[in-house]
């Protein structure tokens, strides 16, 4: 079962297998009960950590899959495809312009609406677990450059909806508890990387209790806590010393992606997918459904096709030369999955409007459908050309 967590496809059946019986539940006669176990609260009240369980969720179990994607970033830059800066910089730009062009087009959907117009920052994000199992499932035979460039273009985007989430959605940041994870990070970074260090690095006894540690403080900063597992998973070392088998990077990320395939992400999906259709006719008329939809679907693939074209264009970054426009194309319809962090940004948008929460929640289910029906049609297609290609005689 762990090796099968290991990869993409079991993870990414986990997750969606989640978000349906989310939507199945809160839609049926036990919707109240839904409400009421992702309401329980849970954790010593005296650390500030007494959350519901969905925060839990968001909060906490996220940080664990956010850390294996900011270490699996860091052995790209450092022994993958995009130790060429020329190759790193098209999907860097492309998430960029793949975040900032839905926020516009959301922007124009609720410009001079009120409070419908805060949750601009909703599809921004890219699901990296969601968009990356998809690709899994529909993509054999295609380049594994697009895995990589699939992978990049979703951190960044992630990570600037994180700090969006930090600068327009928290209400003050606490900064002597940041000081405090900041100095926990630099302890963690000596640990992996100090010289005069045994070659064997500190067990999980040591980092355990430092990662909670940074977690907990980051969280008390008011910054969303999953940006401290980005900040470990870009700091772990991915070189060997001498008397070492392994690096700690590829160590840590084959014991914890089990964990976080197999629990962290489906546990979320089960407690933020779940939004009732009743009023689906006033949903699908709404500005912000309509918006998130836009978004997701035209924004996104118009910014992240647009923005990796123009950087070929303009300057000496260039695409993997494994990878054809047709593939990007696809990915950026894939792009539009904006499954985790954008729930969370609906959830953070609109905390006293719950009527327009589902409406966001809704989009974003409805999005994300969508683009993946795009992406599958495009990447489908390639995906049998390239395999019927493989097979032909030569």
């Amino acid at each position: 079962m762990a090796d099968a967590l290991r990869g993409d496809t079991a993870g990414g059946a986990l997750l969606i297998t989640a978000a349906l019986v989310a939507l199945m539940w809160a839609n049926s006669p036990w919707s109240p009960v839904y409400e009421q176990v992702r309401d329980i609260t849970v954790g010593p009240a005296w650390a500030g950590l007494h959350l519901p369980l969905h925060a839990w969720a968001a909060d906490g179990l996220l940080a664990m899959f956010f850390f294996i994607v900011g270490n699996e970033l860091k052995q790209e830059f450092v022994h993958g495809a995009f130790r060429d800066i020329r190759q790193a910089l098209v999907p860097m730009v492309a998430a960029v312009t793949g975040a900032v062009v839905p926020a516009v087009v959301f922007a124009a959907f609720t410009f001079g609406h009120g409070d419908a117009a805060r949750g601009w920052g909703i599809p921004m994000a890219t699901d990296a677990a969601f968009a990356v199992a998809v690709l899994a499932l529909i993509g054999r035979g295609l380049p594994p450059a697009l895995r990589t460039t699939l992978l990049t273009l979703a951190v960044v985007d992630d990570l600037m909806a994180i700090l969006v989430i930090a600068i327009f959605y928290t209400g003050g940041v606490d900064f002597a508890a940041l000081a405090v994870a900041a100095v926990l990070l630099g302890v963690f970074a000596w640990l992996q990387h100090g010289s005069g260090l045994p070659a064997r690095v500190p067990g999980a006894l040591v980092y355990a209790p430092l990662a909670a540690g940074i977690w907990g403080f980051v969280h008390a900063a008011g910054i969303h806590a999953t940006i401290a597992g980005v900040a470990m998973g870009l700091l772990m070392r991915t070189r060997t010393r001498p008397g070492e088998l392994r690096d700690p990077g590829h160590t840590a990320e084959d014991r914890l992606r089990p964990w976080a395939m197999g629990v962290a992400l489906p546990v979320f999906a089960l407690f933020s997918a779940g939004v009732s259709f009743t009023g689906v006719g006033a949903m699908l008329g709404d500005r912000v459904t309509l918006g998130v939809i836009a978004g997701l679907v035209v924004g996104k693939f118009v910014g992240v096709l647009g923005g990796a074209w123009l950087t070929t264009r303009f300057t000496r970054a260039r695409l993997d030369p494994s990878l054809s426009w047709a593939d990007i194309a696809g990915m950026s319809q894939l792009a539009g999955i904006g499954f985790t962090v954008s729930l969370l940004l609906s959830e953070l948008s609109y905390p006293t409007h719950p009527d327009i929460l589902d409406h966001a929640k809704g989009g974003v289910l409805l999005g994300t459908l969508i683009a993946t029906a795009l992406a599958t049609l495009v990447l489908g297609y390639r995906s049998h050309h390239a395999r019927k290609n493989r097979k032909a005689p030569h």
